[in-house]
């Protein structure tokens, strides 16, 4: 899809998934795998959906295993940052507070996180929100007045767009392997800086 702006995305209006998008979370599931279960043969680029169950074939007990372990406080602190994250919100907060909803259960450790990866950005303009469920963040987002949100998951960005807020999906694996013509698609955090800071861009 291709959409032509005569003016960037206000910062104001933006906010952020951060599994996937903030977070490379899957970086450390992968090597999760490889070290406690010995499956040195997944990778990333194996997780063409967002149903992990659907496309690694493991057993429920080893995949349940992994989540809970990724999610952890102790593995959550060793998630890397999207390349590119931390550079491009410490920029927009310049700018604009910086608003996050994850579909997490828990804000408290992904918070800490962020704090941790964003060091120049006042913790006071990190609002970090846990709707619980991908299909939650709507009303959430409702709240906040945002008219614009970063989110790798096809189905939320189909549900926000349904609801008249403009989802930009975010490149992984996950959201490569069904069509999303009908969404525009970030390929990386360098790109989405050049549709929120300019003042006259392209999206698509």
């Amino acid at each position: 899809m291709r959409a032509r702006r005569s003016r960037p995305i206000d910062p104001r209006l933006l906010a952020f998934d951060i599994d996937g998008v903030v977070a490379d979370t899957m970086e450390v599931f992968v090597r999760l795998a490889h070290e406690r279960y010995g499956l040195t043969h997944i990778s990333k680029q194996d997780m063409l959906s967002y149903n992990l169950f659907e496309c690694l074939g493991l057993e429920k007990q080893v995949m349940d295993d992994l989540i809970r372990l990724t999610l952890d406080e102790e593995h959550t602190m060793q998630i890397p940052p999207v390349p590119g994250a931390p550079e491009v919100l410490t920029e927009l907060a310049a700018t604009a507070p910086l608003r996050f909803v994850t579909a997490r259960i828990s804000s408290e450790l992904i918070t800490q996180w962020l704090f941790t990866i964003l060091p120049d950005v006042p913790n006071e303009k990190i609002k970090v929100m846990a709707s619980g469920s991908p299909e939650a963040k709507l009303d959430i987002l409702k709240g906040l007045e945002i008219r614009y949100f970063v989110e790798d998951r096809i189905e939320t960005c189909r549900h926000l767009k349904e609801a008249g807020i403009e989802p930009l999906l975010f490149d992984q694996p996950w959201n490569r392997k069904d069509s999303a013509d009908d969404l525009i698609r970030i390929r990386n955090w360098m790109q989405l800086k050049e549709w929120v800071l300019p003042s006259d861009i392209i999206l698509g």
